[in-house]
């Protein structure tokens, strides 16, 4: 009973929010114009904050099947609740790029299962589900900050395994993941470079566009500042942890 009242409250919410002229140019953006309020990131986070970690909520937003119930679901889900065939069915019904995205940002990567779920979406044949893979070991590296550089010069071995895939979400994803692993430290930073030159002897364009794009920004000034900065941080961390 509680549920149905909290999900007649967000669709009322959802309903006063919408923006039918937000549709086209989502469209534009690769996001599915279909069953969408035209709703922006910033809002539906702002609605979400309301009711965190109900797990039963959650899963009866995604039964609704709005891009904004979804986006939702994965944004107040439990990921201690979230078991793996969970994970699965969802994945299994990505139609674009966002909604992929999101719940790999929200939820997956937070869940006991994600790096085996990197490991099994990587090598799946369905454009979204690859994606998925790829998304996690990206946003895994931007926000999982104990695990070790072990752990992440494993996971580009993937990217150079799926460098071959010409699809563009999937291309996309590898590029994303190889430049996060990147820019996560020095060592990881060299292993990176060193993954991306050998993908560019790869005779494909996928591979190519993969290499040259992620050498342009792990070669940059802008990144070798970022790093520096982060290490110098770590280091009086681990000083202070001392005295």
């Amino acid at each position: 009973m509680v549920n149905q009242l909290e999900l007649d409250e967000i669709i009322e919410k959802l309903e006063k929010l919408s923006k039918p002229e937000e549709v086209e140019g989502m469209k534009r953006f690769g996001i599915n114009p279909e069953n969408t309020y035209g709703i922006r990131m910033p809002i539906l986070k702002k609605i979400a904050k309301e009711y965190k970690n109900n797990h039963e909520l959650a899963i009866d937003l995604w039964k609704i099947n709005t891009r904004e119930t979804r986006i939702i679901a994965s944004l107040v889900d439990d990921p201690k609740r979230v078991t793996q065939k969970q994970m699965d069915e969802w994945v299994d019904e990505f139609t674009y790029w966002e909604l992929c995205d999101q719940c790999c940002i929200n939820l997956f990567r937070k869940t006991e299962y994600a790096y085996d779920k990197v490991y099994e979406w990587s090598k799946n044949e369905k454009e979204f589900i690859k994606r998925a893979g790829f998304a996690l070991i990206a946003v895994l590296a931007v926000h999982d900050k104990k695990t070790n550089d072990e752990t992440f010069i494993d996971l580009l071995k993937l990217t150079k395994r799926e460098a071959i895939d010409e699809r563009n979400f999937v291309k996309k994803a590898v590029n994303w993941a190889l430049r996060q692993i990147g820019k996560r430290n020095n060592n990881l930073n060299k292993k990176a470079i060193a993954t991306a030159k050998e993908i560019d002897k790869i005779d494909s364009k996928s591979a190519h566009w993969i290499a040259k794009d992620s050498l342009r920004e792990l070669t940059s000034e802008k990144v070798k500042i970022s790093i520096a900065k982060k290490e110098k941080k770590m280091k009086s961390k681990k000083v202070y942890s001392k005295v």
